[in-house]
Order: C-alpha cells, then structure tokens, then sequence
C-alpha cells in the first residue's frame, strides 16, 4: 500500500503533538484518523469497525487528559486501533497483529500509554477504580478514564466494578460506550434500559442552581457531598419519572447521552468533567463502523473483514470453493441436525451466535436459541438449570473465555452431574489476536475436575460422531474442543454415530516409535509420517488418535506401552498439566518405563501470528514433528 500523506496526522507523534492542535482542527483530524485506519485495515485486516466507532472519543480523549500520566483503561481492546496510532505506532502499525509485530490488543508490554490488558470483555470499571485508588494512596493527581462500550456492560465483572465504585474514594470517569452492538446485536435487559434511558434537560439546570448554591454558601464539603448526590438522585427521578441504576449506585450519571461523533462537544464535556470530584459516568451514543459505509450497514460482517478494497467494499474472500468447512460451521449445521430429532435440545452463546455459527440454528429454531450477552458464567449456570429440568443444552464458548466460567463449570455443572455439552470454540493456537485469545489452557484446567469428559476430534466427521454422543442420556459434563479455521474433510456430512466414552483409536500400525495425539493436531502428526516416508526413512512410526482427555483409553494405553518404549504425545494446550501429562501419569500409576516426549504449548504466553508461523515456533508443526521422531 502507497504511503498516505495527511495534512495534520503525519504531524503527530504523539499526543502532546495533539494536544498543541486547535480545538477546530480536530474533526478534520478524525477524519484523516478514520481514513487511515480503513486503508491500513484493508491490506493487514483486523477490527475494523469497533475501531471506526470510537474516532472522535479517542482523539477528545487524549486531548483533554494527560496521557500517558493520566489513565485511559480501554475496554475490549479491538476498539482501541485509533489510540495505538496516536500514541506513536503509527509507523509501525502495518506491523499490527503479524508475527513479532504490533500486539493485537493493548499491552502495557508495548506502550506506556496502554495502562491495562484488554483483550477480554468488563475489566475496565474494576481496574481502573484500583488504579484510582492507587493514585490517591500515592497523593498523584492522576485522572482515571474506563472506556467500556460493544456490549462488554452485560459482563458480570463490569456489575462488580459499579457496585463497588461509590463504596471507594476516587474520582474516576466511566465512559459508556453505547452502539447497540458487542460483535453480534447486543442483547439483555441492560441493552433495552439503554435504548430508554434518558435524563430530562430540567433535571440538569436544577441540580446546576443548586449546586452553583451551595458553593456560594461554601456549604459544598467533603462531608455533604454524598448527601448531595443522594438528594439530587432523587430529584432527577422525580422529574424523569424513572429510575437511574448507575446514580442509585451513587455514580454521578451526566445525560442525556451526547453524540459520540461530534469530538468538539466531547471535548467540552470532558473538560467539565475532568476535575469532577467523585465517581461519574458519561453516556455517549456512537456508531460502530462509522465514516464507512459499508461497516455502518453491517457493523457484524465488517467487525473483522479481512482484506477489502476501499473504494468498492469488495470483500477480498480467499477461494473457498472446495475446500472443507469450517469447524464452527460444522458445530452449526451440526446442532440444527441434532435439534431437529431430539427437542430437548437448545443452543447456549455467550455473544457469539455468528462467531460459533449458533445463528445456523436460530434461524430455524429461534425459541431454542439463547444469547445470553457477554456473561460466560451465566451461559453455564443457565445452561446447567435447564439440563437440572430435562433440557440438553449445547452451551458454546471460545476456549479463552471460558476460563471465565471455571467455577460455574464445577459448582453449578460438575457437582451436580448433568447432562449438558460444553463446546469450546477457537481451543488451542487461534493465531493473530495472541495470548489472550489462544484456548491454552482449558485440557489442564478441566480435566481435573471430577465426572467430566473431555473429547477433541481429529476431523469434522469426528465432531459429528461426539456430538451426537454428547446429547445421549446420561453423559454427564460432556466438553468438546474444536479450534479455528478450517477442518480437512471436505465431504464432512457424513452419518453420526455413537462413540464409546473413552475410547480412541489406531490410525497406524508402527513398531519404532508411537505417537499419541489428541484432536487436529493429528493431521500435523499424519503429515509427519508421511514426509518421512517420501523421504525413504526406515522409521517405523505408529500414530494414535485418542480422542480423549478424559477418560485416556486405558486399553490403548495398555498396548502402546507394552510394545513401544519410546513415545510422544502432541496436544494444542499447554503442556503443564495437559493431556501429556495425564498419560503420564497413567504410565507412572501403572509402573510402566517407557520414555515419554511431551509436545504442545510451552510455560509461557505465545505471541500472535499466523497459526502455521505459531506452531512452528513452539514446536508442534508438521517439520518439528519430524525432528522430534527422529530425535528418538
């Protein structure tokens, strides 16, 4: 891409340089913003029109404040592509989410400017009243700005955030970021009590006087200030008739909502609101993908639209004509198949109806479909008390964000051993959105936890064949791991069948060396073997698919260590406590002295890239694979 030249954004490097800008020369800056990022984005894709919906706050923002010294905690981090150019990356923004270059997210690993990780949904309140409060211990004059906004309100951490917000001394501001929008149509009651909240202009030139009053009296202490809050709460309900959750939590709401796309008017508001003492939350209305047509018209297709061409729209769509489905796809078509036999069936998401493809489904059977907003461990919980009443809920979450749900998993699911399925979405390696996206962890985590079983499929007739297991009686906790992208099996509706719990199975005769894999990694493990005998090596490799984490197929296991002294084991996850380590454990539980090589995630968090370039760097692709059997 040609280099582009712009009249005031070439001249910033950072924001000190913008804040020496006029105030009138910022809406001609935010349009060159905008049009820098839809350029960049249509030749290195990435999130698109969070971003373009967030111009005008970001450049008010670090206008007014004194960034990086005052803090601006973004939340869901996909929005934040105007403040990574602002804030000195913009030369190295072509760079952004490519192996070894601009993280994918902020990262206070990157910049002094990103205050916080925000990969995931609802931190923001939470950190930054700790960072508030820290300020304040530290006798700082810091200011402390949330941005919260795409639907991340719903989330069970943001709730936590407000609650303990006016039990706290600090001065922070929150900025609701209100779209309508998370990646899919926001949902919930918090959405609708957006659309309806409004503050009457009466209200505000009340409490104006009165305020005005008091400090003229000098009666405007420390000490009355809550009072005041409380008495001007009640007051602005009398008038609107309705009721404001954020002031009943004492948090000092300024309305009505503004036009989040007129970045002098925010300028102005932020500057009264700056040296506000107390906490205060700002409501601004904004529009995802706004300054692009085609991301305003469909702000779900253009979140992350891949390459594009600017001037058309044209979405550049890789050739996909052939080529197998992708497992999500596959996890749709297959839950509407199964729906449609056995009615106690429902779909569960947690704000990803067309992330995991439960959209297939809700389009033909929408009253069995629940988006439940971006609340992980409500999906469980909910889902376990329809399994506890009769229903077999196919609860769908990516990897990375269940972890959020761990303990729902146990108390509400696990304990009580129901019959439900827990599909994760993107485990393993999901390449250019890095370490807090990667589903690393869930095998480790999991397979501790008692009466659960834990399954991957090599291929998508294999996730078939486990789903339709999963939704038969009496299966208990049942967890599927699939991962992004595309499976191998271009002719993938084939007939379901049962699978024996447990159970895995041989791909591969061998007498030199076994190879135990769990899930899609086997195909790298399969192209192994097959590279070393195109290259007339004499090795003879055995290769196993166990399909389970839990329970391992003692069987197998039983006959590999009878006849190999020498195995290895591959998983997408973490290598520390993962499926490597259950087998393991099983050899050393059953006094067996094979020698055992562990490939999978190592103890660290991995990059972002591409996930071909990401397993060859740690060592579990098809070429690392081979050197690993032939090291043994």
């Amino acid at each position: 891409m040609k280099e582009l030249t712009y009249e005031i954004l070439n001249k910033i490097e950072t924001p000190s340089d913008l804040r020496k800008l006029k105030i009138e020369q910022l809406p001609k800056l935010c349009e060159e913003l905008r049009d820098d990022i839809i350029h960049e984005l249509s030749v290195n894709p990435g999130h698109l029109a969070s971003s373009l919906g967030v111009v005008e706050l970001t450049v008010a923002l670090h206008y007014v404040y004194d960034t990086p010294e005052d803090r601006i905690v973004w939340d869901v981090g996909h929005q934040a592509y105007g403040h990574k150019i602002l804030t000195g990356r913009r030369k190295t923004f072509n760079t952004n989410r490519k192996l070894h270059g601009l993280r994918p997210f902020p990262s206070p690993a990157e910049s002094e400017y990103d205050t916080f990780t925000c990969g995931h949904a609802s931190n923001s309140i939470s950190a930054a009243i700790g960072m508030a409060v820290a300020a304040k211990a530290l006798n700082k004059k810091r200011k402390v700005v949330a941005v919260i906004g795409d639907g991340a309100m719903s989330g069970g951490l943001a709730f936590e955030g407000l609650n303990n917000v006016s039990s706290t001394t600090n001065d922070i501001l929150i900025i609701l970021n209100d779209n309508n929008m998370s990646i899919d149509r926001s949902v919930g009651g918090m959405k609708q009590y957006l659309l309806n909240l409004n503050t009457t202009e009466t209200y505000n030139n009340v409490r104006h006087r009165i305020a005005k009053w008091l400090r003229g009296k000098g009666m405007l202490s420390d000490q009355r200030k809550h009072g005041l809050i409380r008495f001007t709460n009640a007051l602005k309900s009398a008038i609107s008739q309705q009721q404001n959750v954020f002031e009943g939590m004492n948090i000092r709401y300024f309305s009505p909502p503004i036009d989040g796309h007129d970045v002098i008017e925010i300028v102005r508001v932020l500057r009264q609101l700056k040296d506000f003492e107390g906490p205060k939350l700002l409501h601004l209305h904004t529009v995802k993908g706004k300054g692009y047509k085609p991301a305003e018209e469909n702000a779900i297709a253009w979140h992350a639209p891949g390459k594009f061409d600017v001037d058309t729209g044209e979405r550049i769509v890789s050739e996909s004509e052939g080529q197998p489905l992708k497992f999500q796809d596959v996890f749709g078509h297959t839950l509407l198949e199964l729906a449609k036999s056995n009615e106690r069936i429902v779909g569960v998401t947690p704000a990803m109806p067309s992330g995991c493809s439960l959209n297939i489904m809700m389009k033909e059977l929408p009253d069995r479909c629940f988006d439940v907003g971006i609340a992980e461990g409500h999906a469980v919980t909910f889902s376990a008390g329809m399994a506890k009443d009769g229903l077999t809920p196919f609860c769908n979450i990516y990897s990375a964000f269940a972890q959020r749900a761990y303990d729902n998993i146990i108390h509400d699911a696990a304990i009580l051993g129901l019959s439900m399925v827990i599909c994760l979405d993107r485990a393993g390696l999901v390449g250019e959105d890095g370490p807090t996206h990667h589903g690393a962890f869930d095998i480790a985590s999991l397979r501790v936890i008692p009466g659960l079983t834990i399954a991957s499929p090599m291929d998508e007739c294999e996730l078939r064949h486990l789903m339709y297991t999963a939704q038969l009686p009496d299966k208990g906790v049942f967890v599927i791991r699939y991962p992004r992208g595309r499976g191998v099996c271009p002719d993938w509706r084939c007939p379901m069948k049962e699978i024996t719990v447990g159970t895995g199975r041989r791909l591969r005769e061998g007498s030199d060396v076994a190879v135990l894999s769990l899930g899609p990694i086997g195909n790298n493990v399969t192209g192994a073997i097959k590279s070393l005998e195109e290259e007339g090596s004499n090795l003879s490799v055995a290769h196993y698919d166990m399909r389970f984490a839990k329970p391992l197929d003692s069987a197998l296991l039983e006959e590999v260590s009878a006849r190999f002294d020498r195995i290895i084991t591959i998983e997408d996850g973490c290598i520390a406590g993962g499926f490597g380590s259950a087998v393991a454990e099983w050899l050393s539980d059953h006094g067996k002295h094979a020698k055992l090589h562990r490939l999978g995630l190592p103890d660290q968090f991995v990059e972002h890239g591409k996930v071909s370039e990401l397993q060859q760097l740690v060592g579990i692709d098809v070429e690392s694979i081979k050197k690993t059997i032939l090291s043994l």
